[in-house]
Formats: C-alpha cells, structure tokens, sequence
C-alpha cells in the first residue's frame, strides 16, 4: 500500500465524521425546538460576533492564497490554520445562538428580498459542500499530498471564500431585523 492510500484510509473517516455531525448539528437546530432553560441568556451579539469572525475567515483565506502564490508553504499553513480555528468558533457561536434564539426573518420586499434570498441560498448549499472540501484539503496538505491537495484546493478556496463573505453579507442584511 503506497502512502497516498494509506494517508486517505486515516482521514476519510473523520471527513466523513465531520460532515455527517456538522451539518447533522446545523439541519437539527432548525427543526428541533429551542432551549428555553437557556432563553434568559443574552445571545443577541452572537450573529455580529459570526459576522466578525467570519470575517477573519475571509481575510485568513486571502492571506493564505496570497501565501502559496509566493509559494510560502509555512505562512500558507498557518493562516489556513488560523482561518480552520476562526470557522471552528464561528461554529460554536452560530450553534449556540441557534439553539436559543428564534430565527430572524427578512423584512424588505422586491429586488432586495430576492437577491437576499439568492445569497442566503447559495451561501447555504455552499456551506454544506464546503465541509468535505475543507476537510479533504486540509488533510490533503498536512499529509503532504501535494498534488492531490492542489487539485482539491482549486475548488475549495473560491467556495470557502464565497461562504465567508456572504456569511458576513447576510449579517449585514438582516441585522436591521434583529
């Protein structure tokens, strides 16, 4: 077995893990009822701290981008890295607030309802897709599967980067209807 096999065999699992447990989490808050022993809690800040930090998701990305265009391969790591951590707790608060809060609805009507929804949307579908993607670079780059990873990094930085900044697109259309 060469070591391109045996890498995949060690993190299909936890990729597919993930994937499952993530969106599982995501998909279950929306039909589940809220925590009401936790209702007292103030959670409002939480979607603008989402928005902060996805935020510093998309800047990290485009650092990290810039990065290896320069073939910088350490700083590369480190901001993907870095944009890894800020996603892992964007996750937390985005499950925590979801979990407590009730949804916000869109106000406006016409041109703005439709291109909200269209963003919404997409940024949805996207987000669930970039979960493997992200997963599967990432394990692809820390196991030195260089080609593999380049391969799989061309899809998944454009969409990662689009589900960041739209995160912080919706915030900044709904936010009046908080």
């Amino acid at each position: 077995m060469n070591n391109h096999t045996s890498s995949k065999k060690n993190y299909t699992g936890i990729v597919v893990t993930l994937t499952i447990v993530i969106n599982g989490l995501i998909a279950l808050l929306f039909f589940m009822p809220k925590f009401d022993q936790f209702s007292h809690l103030e959670v409002t800040f939480l979607p603008l701290l989402n928005a902060v930090l996805n935020s510093f998701t998309f800047i990290f990305l485009l650092a990290a981008l810039i990065m290896i265009k320069q073939r910088n391969i350490k700083a590369h790591k480190r901001f993907v890295l870095a944009a890894f951590t800020t996603t892992f707790f964007f996750l937390l608060s985005y499950l925590t607030y979801h979990a407590i809060a009730e949804s916000t609805h869109f106000g406006a009507d016409g041109f703005i309802m439709y291109l909200y929804y269209f963003i919404l949307i997409s940024h949805i579908l996207l987000s669930i897709a970039i979960v493997p993607l992200a997963l599967i670079t990432l394990f692809r780059g820390l196991t030195r599967q260089d080609e593999r990873h380049k391969k799989i990094a061309r899809w998944t930085m454009p969409i990662w980067l689009y589900v960041s900044l739209t995160g912080v697109i919706v915030y900044l259309m709904i936010s009046p209807y908080y």
